[in-house]
């Protein structure tokens, strides 16, 4: 009779019977050992000990980085890098790529192993382009930095169709104000539904483009500072039902419409106005009745001073009484005479351009102005020709033969 216990003796054995050759005898015993595992296997509650898995190989560091398992993040600084490396440890929730030589991300620019990848800093690569999908598979993308780059080309769909993004960094990302329509694009898209910060400090910026908070409805903190700013259009801060936090410190505003006032929610929301261009006429009680009414949402209270006109420049917002505030006729018409100083400027600039192009094409357009003059003298040889024959009797005859 066999038993389990003989079994797993069998098992045991199952490892020396490779060894035992030579003689026919040895050669019968292991046949008759291997009929006992079979039998040994078949029977109820019989099992033979299976051995451990080998580990996998630990991940391997891309030779420019510098990896912690423990902690889970993976470091390449100033390693003069021109591309994302494609064999990051798939562990990393921290990755930083600063300091290289990244020109574009494109599609698929981060290996799909990354599942758990939930930081991600790309400051000071001098990007130059984002391709669509750049970002698209990292679904545990929290927070991505772009700071200090020199984007130019930024897809719309370079988060793809969705993202779990709540924090985006662009502050100093962009190479000139004439990106902000990708770049509005690209947050209005509808990828960025659960973004919460919102940094576009740095980035000259002389408009925000219409759609691009439109589909940010989850947005508490925008910062806009440090740009050029001069009007905010109406409703741009509409989609912003949770907005906590908005600077726009240090730009070039001259006034803030009522409908523009009225999206924003005090007394939850802080508001930072100061070092802009405020014009200081009647078109400014708007402001001064949503700020008297709302002073507490207001940082640097005293920062908020009149540029124009000369006589109120340096002059306290709040303390202006609004006998001050007035606009005159004079300051309309000095206001038209200088839109019209500048189209005739835009006029002169192009007028300029065409002389320009005309003087560097002279010998082009000399050769062309002969060829013309050539082809007009002989048609009107042929004519003059035609025309003495048919005049003059003596020489009909010469044009019949001359048709024959």
């Amino acid at each position: 009779m066999f038993s389990p216990r003989t079994a797993a003796a069998g098992c045991g054995r199952e490892s020396r019977v490779g060894r035992r050759r030579g003689s026919p005898a040895r050669g019968r015993t292991a046949t008759g050992t291997l009929w006992l595992l079979l039998l040994a296997t078949q029977l109820p509650g019989s099992t033979c000990p299976q051995p451990e898995p080998t580990p996998p190989p630990p991940a391997a560091c891309p030779p420019a980085c510098e990896c912690s398992k423990g902690a889970r993040t993976v470091k390449c600084v100033n390693a003069n890098l021109t591309e994302v490396p494609s064999n990051l440890p798939p562990y990393v929730r921290s990755l930083f790529i600063t300091g290289n030589r990244i020109a574009r991300l494109p599609a698929g620019a981060f290996p799909a192993t990354l599942r758990e990848l939930g930081a991600l800093n790309l400051s000071g690569n001098g990007v130059e382009g984002v391709e669509a999908e750049a970002f698209a598979h990292l679904p545990a993308l929290r927070a991505l930095d772009l700071s200090r780059n020199d984007v130019s080309d930024f897809s719309a769909a370079a988060f793809g169709a969705s993202s779990a993004l709540a924090e985006l960094v662009l502050r100093g990302a962009l190479y000139n104000a004439s990106v902000a329509s990708q770049l509005g694009r690209a947050l209005g898209g509808g990828a960025l539904a659960n973004l919460t910060r919102l940094d576009l400090a740095r980035n000259q910026l002389i408009y925000l483009p219409e759609e691009a908070l439109g589909a940010l409805p989850a947005l508490r903190h925008l910062d806009l500072s440090g740009n050029s700013l001069v009007v905010l259009g109406a409703g741009a801060f509409r989609h912003l039902p949770r907005l906590r936090s908005l600077d726009l410190s240090d730009n070039a505003l001259r006034r803030l419409r009522g409908d523009t006032l009225r999206d924003l929610h005090p007394p939850q929301l802080a508001l930072n106005l100061a070092n802009n261009s405020w014009l200081c006429d009647c078109h400014l009680n708007e402001l001064l009745d949503w700020l008297r009414g709302n002073g507490s949402a207001l940082a640097d209270r005293d920062q908020l001073l009149c540029l124009d006109p000369e006589s109120l420049r340096g002059r306290r917002l709040l303390d202006l009484p609004d006998s001050l505030l007035v606009c005159s006729e004079a300051d309309d018409l000095s206001s038209l005479q200088t839109s019209y100083v500048f189209l005739g400027i835009v006029l002169a600039f192009i007028g300029v351009i065409f002389l320009l192009v005309l003087y560097l094409n002279r010998k082009g357009i000399k050769k062309w102005m002969h060829n013309i003059r050539d082809a007009c003298r002989d048609h009107m040889e042929g004519y003059h020709y035609r025309y003495e024959i048919t005049a003059d009797p003596r020489l009909t005859h010469v044009s019949s033969s001359s048709d024959v």
